[in-house]
């Protein structure tokens, strides 16, 4: 079983030339970021300690000047899954936890496999595994309105106006 990273906090642009970094924050509390224990990068390599400071301000253990600071600019940071608290509402759910559940219409019909949730800035879509290919779908109500992580599915229903059929059948020109 592959380990589930989720994605909290970014590195962004140093600060001052003692290796202060502006830190971004994707946790509820953006002084928590430090709490989780060694963050690290998107491949689990690179291993972070990062202690927050005020004004969206941070340190990371072993930077120590700007030029250090500046090649980390950009780096996301992530923490297993298992490090996280539990959502503290029964319907609340981590985005990584719709990761792997089966996707079905609202017939019970299979779609496919949820593979991924992505969130670009315009708000987080799922990538899901079917057999007709890959499904690009936005994460709003209207498209997803069950989400069930505990029965392992959660139910689609996508919009008309992004479903795009080929005219004249299979290979004609768009």
């Amino acid at each position: 079983m592959r380990v589930q990273r989720v994605l909290v906090g970014e590195i962004g642009r140093p600060h001052g030339v003692r290796g202060l970094v502006r830190l971004h924050a994707f946790t509820a509390d953006p002084r928590a970021i430090g709490s989780y224990g060694p963050l690290t990068d998107a491949s689990g390599a690179k291993a972070f300690r990062v202690t927050p400071l005020p004004d969206g301000l941070g340190r990371i253990e072993g930077v120590a000047d700007r030029d250090a600071a500046a090649r980390l600019t950009g780096t996301k940071l992530y923490v297993e899954r298992s490090q996280l608290p539990p959502p503290a509402d029964p319907d609340e759910f981590y985005l990584s936890d719709l990761e792997g559940l089966a996707a079905v219409a609202e017939d019970g019909a299979a779609i496919g496999t949820v593979r991924l949730v992505e969130d670009h800035g315009g708000g987080p879509f799922l990538i899901i595994d079917g057999a007709a290919g890959e499904i690009l779908l936005p994460f709003t109500k209207a498209c997803v309105p069950v989400v069930d992580v505990a029965g392992g599915r959660i139910t689609v229903v996508p919009p008309t106006e992004v479903l795009v059929r080929p005219e004249g059948g299979e290979g004609a020109a768009a």
